[in-house]
C-alpha cells in the first residue's frame, strides 16, 4: 500500500513522482478539472499531444477527470520525462485522495516507476560505453 500523504494545513493529497532525472511534485483537490503545470495550463506547458494524452489518461482511468483540481511544480530533464514524472506523481496523489484508487492505478500500471535513467560516462572513455577508435598506425 502506498502511504496516504495530506497537506496539513489545505488537505490536499500529495504525490511525488520521478522519471529519468525529472521529478514532480503533484497536488489533488476537489473541484472543476483544472489542470496547472508550473504556473501555466496544461495544454500551454506540454505542447505535445503525447505528453497531455500520458496525463489525461490517468485521470480518465480514476474516473476523475472533471471531479479534481491538480497543481503540479515539476523540474529537471525534458518534457517527456517530465510528462512521465507528473503522469506517476498524479496516480500517487490520487491514491492518497481516496484509497480506492490505488487498485486502478496499480492495474494502469501507472505506479510503476520507469528506472530507465542516462548511464553515467565511464573513466577512459569517450561516453557512457563508446571507447576511443583503435589506431594500428
Amino acid at each position: 500500500m502506498i502511504a496516504v500523504k495530506k497537506d496539513k494545513i489545505t488537505g490536499d493529497a500529495l504525490g511525488t513522482g520521478r522519471r529519468k532525472s525529472s521529478v514532480a511534485r503533484v497536488r489533488v483537490r476537489s473541484g472543476s478539472g483544472n489542470i496547472t503545470v508550473n504556473g501555466k495550463p496544461l495544454n500551454e506547458y506540454f505542447v505535445n499531444d503525447q505528453d497531455q494524452r500520458a496525463i489525461v489518461e490517468t485521470l480518465e482511468a480514476a474516473g476523475l477527470a472533471d471531479k479534481v483540481d491538480m497543481t503540479v511544480r515539476v523540474s529537471g530533464g525534458g518534457m517527456t520525462g517530465q510528462s512521465g514524472a507528473v503522469r506517476m506523481g498524479l496516480a500517487r496523489a490520487l491514491c492518497s485522495h481516496d484509497e480506492a484508487l490505488h487498485e486502478p492505478m496499480r492495474d494502469g500500471s501507472f505506479l510503476t516507476r520507469d528506472s530507465r535513467m542516462k548511464e553515467r560516462k565511464k573513466p577512459g572513455l569517450r561516453g557512457a560505453r563508446r571507447g576511443v577508435q583503435f589506431s594500428k598506425r
